[in-house]
């Protein structure tokens, strides 16, 4: 039998509504995802950023986190120990910074433990949680 879903397209997150400038802030500004179209139909209800070229997206769409604390999360695979670090020190720096917009609510601390789960069956990871309350992975 031949496999039926071959990857992922897309995941999709809920932010407060209004808030795409936040959204724009922190997945363009601090995570470096590119903004692309959305379907016309739907550009005052959805945004869209390309993870890599062409490919993989994250889909903002207006709606409520009822749980803030939720371990649900998508994890973004970071491709070597350098960039991972990069971009948690970004983050880390986007969260302790004066600028509000888009700004994270929760990141681990470089160079301390993960929030997560721990066991030597993990990568090196670590996670943080968007303006929204939306949790994040990142991982090797």
């Amino acid at each position: 039998m031949s496999k039926l879903i071959a990857g992922l397209a897309h995941i999709n997150l809920l932010v407060p509504p209004g808030t795409f400038d936040q959204a724009e802030a922190f997945y363009a500004g601090t995570l470096g995802m590119t903004r692309v179209p959305v379907p016309v139909m739907q550009k005052d209800t959805l945004a869209w950023f390309d993870i890599t070229p062409g490919g993989k997206e994250v889909h903002i769409a207006f709606g409520t986190n009822e749980d803030q604390k939720s371990p649900r999360h998508p994890c973004f695979k970071i491709e070597s120990t350098e960039a991972l670090l990069k971009l948690q020190s970004k983050i880390w720096e986007h969260f302790n910074s004066t600028e509000t917009k888009g700004k994270p609510t929760e990141v681990d601390k470089p160079g301390e433990r993960d929030s997560g789960e721990q066991s030597f069956e993990y990568p090196k990871r670590f996670f943080a949680r968007d303006y929204a309350g939306n949790r994040l992975e990142f991982s090797l």
